[in-house]
């Protein structure tokens, strides 16, 4: 069998840093598996698949079921049939499936087509690809239920059995491994998950003697679907004992890691970064040696230029670059020449994801091997993004916390085997991989709660940790961070390392700070305190009683040992503190939802934020929450010291469940915390406000909130001391040629004027030739009497002239819901496609769908504000319905109103500046891309701010219309373009 990368389709789907022997062991299972049997697992079990109209078994329909009743290597009956159902098939789904209303005209209705299934499957277990949507449709219907007992999710047994690899899609598996093409036929995809079915048992069989058998007896009380498989395979070696410690250590490396040195400490070595950087972009230099064709552009070599500077004679710097100018590179590479020259770690933080990837997988690559010795890099996450493997044994063992777990009308059996799922994804996973995260295992979060598998910074219990520090995941990347050149990172840890005084991350003393535009906001919550009913809720039933949760489990778990009396006792006691605690915080919480007495405004359909200024501080409502702060502080120190007290004990007889006890209760400091700097212990330097619920049924999900006010104190004050240069960068930063917003929004105003520089560099595209911008001034104003039924009908001008791919964004999703149900049915009849950001509603999916199909148009909120890339004819017209202003109600405007007195023209106006800025960047993101922006609020031509939301933007090409003139505007500039 080759074993080429080049060649072999499964290094396609393979993770990045594969162990050799796990790739090899990976590449030799299609043949392995032609000389394997497995008894009773591939004997008279079915395969199935199933073909509907749509995702949601309440709405949606069968069209089409598919199965297979396999014995050995053997197909050896076979069941299809199209499904009648009772409306026509969507258009995406006929073009997804081939499947046209003629095809299912004569076919039987769903409830016989089901019955006919049940006759072929006689009870046998079923294994589907995500079997609860097919068994979740089979079900829906009548007699769905005797079709099997046993549904086994081949998805979930994928992923265990090949953590390793990049996608778990039946048909991306199958064409790695050579098995049946998959084409959105049932019978096809049925073909391909019997290919694949002893690929994945064979794949199980790989993993560590002892781990079958581990699986087999994990939490034997729950009914977990593939049990029996992991037993069966387990054979000979169920009852070998399993160490995930022994295993981790045999997988990673022992060596020690070149330590970088810390750039504070010493004289700063005398580099020449800017002329290497020079240099570098030259005819024949380094960076033309990255790309087949290189043309070098003005403003990346100039921003190149300046984030050398910034390195080389440290200072702090703001750089905004227009879209093109190419900004990873022209940071990476002086940020490399820096860590190679200097031997220090240089950090880059960004917002997205998208961006990370981008640099690891493509920018950063492609500059090591370009550089002369290389360039080493990691991508380091917050400890909530790696797999804890004290946390993981501990799940082992402790009582599954079902009613922590968000149910969405699951029952408790889904729930927990989700639960167990999620703990063998983790484990086999640990088990081939040296390093990683868990965000490509594909756990369900909102089933499994997140501290099963991971752990916060204040839950490492580092040398005490048997996994700690080679073993660990967590420590594993952050050695490597503190011996690379550079260390890729988001915001929110790079924010949280700021908070706990650079606790998590190593010392980097030089940064470059992308998608800088989002900073501030991003600083504001995660430095944010609250105090929620869920965060109590949570703390409380995670800890439980003598007969529930961490304390019951304990209780059972002790009672060998010597000091089995002793701990009882602590434990009683600490069950007692914890109860008369929550009793209190019952109370208190039953005072924070009467708050909505003095709510008014500001809110939703059902739900009201609170700005809690002095006002209500000094109401009857908010002196109750007071005085039952007053009670429930002591008794949530007293249940403190008692659960201290129990785990100082239990460390004399067992580490593990003494750090398990700390877990737990440190749950209950943050509400204790959080009660103090809310209610009790106030501070200028924070807003405060509260999130109600005026139906008491939903007051389990109100919470108090602090956020700081000012988080450019806080970073002039923490962070700049310990940094010798940070580098933001953005393509929307200025307001207009001014920095002066974005200065005081990082601090940049408190530092003296020579520590700093602002620099402001067009973009590399021709925007006065690709984008227009057309301001509409004969709109009614906002709010006002018949401005909606304007707006839509502008809008369907716009639609009809565009002919399509228009994204119109919102600020608000009421005025959305009521434009798009009356201008959805006059774009259908015009032959036009127009979809709708939906309240549960996946951003990600309808970003995909916007994206493949080219002519459809899109209404949406924030989340496509930003951050959103769609080239070429996709998106070739983007609409702004709204100014986005900051909500006059909002805690942290008025907040800002009662402090200064034009805190509007500081705040407000320049937020919505650059919000517009980045809802024109969505329009021109390749040099051939051209589009036209709609700023559809009459404000931009009445009011004297409107010149200033014209001036932020990068094309003089601006056109101020009568609302009647637009569509034919519009339709001469797109025949033009």
């Amino acid at each position: 069998m080759a074993n080429d990368r080049s060649t072999n389709p499964i290094d396609d789907i393979l993770l990045p840093g594969t162990p050799p022997e796990v790739r090899e062991r990976y590449l030799s299972l299609a043949e392995r598996a032609k000389e394997t049997t497995f008894g009773l697992l591939e004997e008279d079990i079915v395969m199935l698949d199933t073909e509907t109209t749509g995702l949601s078994f309440r709405n949606n329909e069968l069209i089409e079921i598919a199965a297979a009743r396999i014995s050995g290597r053997e197909v050896v009956e076979r069941f299809e049939t199209f499904v009648h159902p009772t409306g026509p098939i969507p258009a995406e789904i006929q073009a997804l499936t081939g499947i046209r209303d003629i095809d299912v005209m004569d076919a039987p209705r769903a409830t016989e087509a089901v019955r006919a299934l049940a006759e072929f499957t006689g009870g046998m277990p079923v294994v589907a690809h995500n079997a609860s949507f097919d068994r979740s449709f089979i079900e829906a219907v009548s007699g769905g239920g005797n079709v099997s007992d046993t549904w086994i999710d081949s998805l979930s047994l994928s992923r265990i059995a090949l953590p390793r690899l990049s996608t778990h899609r039946l048909a991306d598996m199958a064409h790695a491994f050579g098995c049946a093409a998959v084409t959105h036929r049932a019978m096809a995809d049925v073909d391909a998950l019997c290919g694949m079915w002893r690929i994945m048992l064979l794949a199980l069989t790989d993993l560590p003697a002892g781990l079958m058998g581990r699986l087999a007896d994990l939490h034997p009380d729950v009914d977990w679907p593939p049990r029996p498989i992991f037993s069966h395979l387990a054979g000979e070696s169920y009852g070998v004992s399993f160490s995930m410690r022994d295993v981790r250590l045999g997988l990673v490396t022992d060596e020690a890691a070149h330590r970088r040195a810390d750039a504070m400490e010493g004289l700063p070595p005398t580099i020449d970064i800017e002329g290497y950087v020079r240099r570098s972009f030259e005819d024949g230099g380094i960076v033309s040696s990255m790309y087949e064709s290189f043309e070098a552009r003005p403003e990346q070599v100039a921003m190149a230029r300046e984030v050398a500077r910034a390195f080389e004679d440290p200072h702090h710097a703001a750089i905004e670059a227009g879209t093109g100018v190419g900004k990873s590179l022209a940071y990476l590479l002086p940020a490399a020449r820096l860590a190679r020259a200097a031997d220090v770690t240089v950090g880059v933080a960004t917002k997205t994801n998208a961006l990370t990837d981008q640099l690891v997988s493509h920018e950063l690559p492609a500059l090591d091997a370009a550089v002369p010795g290389g360039v080493t890099y990691t991508s380091l996450k917050g400890y909530d993004h790696y797999p804890c493997l004290r946390h993981v044994d501990i799940s082992c063992v402790r009582e599954l916390p079902l009613e922590r777990a968000v149910r969405d009308g699951m029952s408790a059996r889904t729930v927990a085997s989700d639960i167990l799922t999620a703990i063998a994804v983790t484990m086999s996973y640990a088990c081939q991989s040296p390093d990683g995260d868990v965000d490509a295992l594909g756990i369900r979060w909102r089933s499994v709660p997140r501290d099963l598998i991971c752990a916060s910074h204040a839950e490492c219990i580092r040398s005490r940790c048997p996994y700690y520090p080679n073993a660990c995941f967590v420590h594993g990347a952050r050695r490597r961070a503190a011996s690379s050149d550079i260390v890729v990172t988001n915001h929110s840890l790079l924010l949280r390392d700021v908070a706990l005084e650079g606790a998590i991350l190593p010392p980097i003393r030089h940064w470059v700070v992308d998608e800088a535009h989002s900073f501030e906001q991003e600083a504001r919550r995660q430095w944010a305190r609250e105090l929620s009913a869920e965060a109590a809720s949570s703390a409380f039933a995670t800890l439980g009683n003598t007969t529930s949760g961490t304390l019951h489990s304990l209780m059972t778990r002790t009672k060998a040992m010597d000091s089995a009396t002793l701990i009882a006792g602590l434990i009683t006691k600490s069950s007692s503190k914890v109860q008369s605690a929550l009793v209190c915080m019952t109370d208190l919480l039953a005072c924070i939802h009467a708050l909505n007495a003095q709510a008014h405004g500001g809110g939703g359909y059902d739900s009201v934020t609170l700005w809690v200024d002095d006002k209500v501080r000094e109401s009857d409502e908010w002196k109750a929450l007071e005085d039952s702060a007053a009670k429930a502080a002591p008794a949530l120190e007293a249940a403190v010291h008692a659960l201290d007290e129990t785990a100082t004990a239990l460390a004399a007889e067992s580490a593990q469940m003494a750090s398990e006890l700390s877990d737990a209760t440190r749950q209950l400091k943050d509400v204790l915390e959080a009660l103090r700097v809310i209610v009790l212990e106030p501070s200028e330097t924070y807003v405060y406000s509260a999130e109600l619920y005026r139906q008491a049924k939903r007051s389990a999900y109100e919470r108090l909130v602090a956020e700081k006010l000012d988080i450019g104190v806080d970073l002039a004050d923490k962070w700049y001391p310990e940094t010798l240069s940070v580098v933001y960068t953005s393509a929307t930063i200025a307001v207009g040629t001014s920095f002066e917003h974005f200065d005081h929004a990082v601090g940049f105003d408190l530092l003296d004027k020579d520590a700093h520089r602002e620099v402001q560099l067009k973009s590399s595209f021709d925007y006065d030739t690709h984008m227009s911008v057309v301001a509409v001034r004969d709109l009614p104003q906002p709010g006002s009497a018949g401005y909606l039924d304007a707006l839509a009908s502008l809008l369907f001008d716009v639609h009809v002239a565009m002919q399509g791919s228009v994204l119109t964004l919102f600020t608000n999703r009421r005025e959305m819901e009521q434009v798009y149900q009356a201008l959805k049915p006059r774009l259908t009849a015009a032959g036009l496609e127009l979809a709708c950001q939906e309240r549960q509603g996946s951003p990600r999916r309808l970003r995909e769908r916007f994206i493949n199909e080219e002519a459809l148009s899109l209404f949406a909120l924030k989340s496509f504000w930003e951050g959103f890339d769609a080239a070429g004819d996709t998106l070739r017209c983007v609409v702004v319905a709204k100014l986005p202003f900051a909500s006059p109600n909002d805690p942290l405007v008025r907040e800002r109103d009662s402090r200064e007195q034009r805190s509007w023209f500081r705040y407000s106006l320049p937020e919505a500046v650059l919000s517009v800025k980045q809802a024109a960047g969505r329009l021109i993101r390749t040099s051939t891309d051209s589009g036209v922006l709609v700023l559809a609020d009459s404000r931009i031509a009445s009011k004297r701010y409107g010149k200033t939301f014209l001036g932020a933007l990068p094309t003089s090409g601006h056109q101020m219309l009568e609302r009647a003139s637009v569509g034919r505007y519009l339709r001469l500039w797109n025949a033009s373009h």
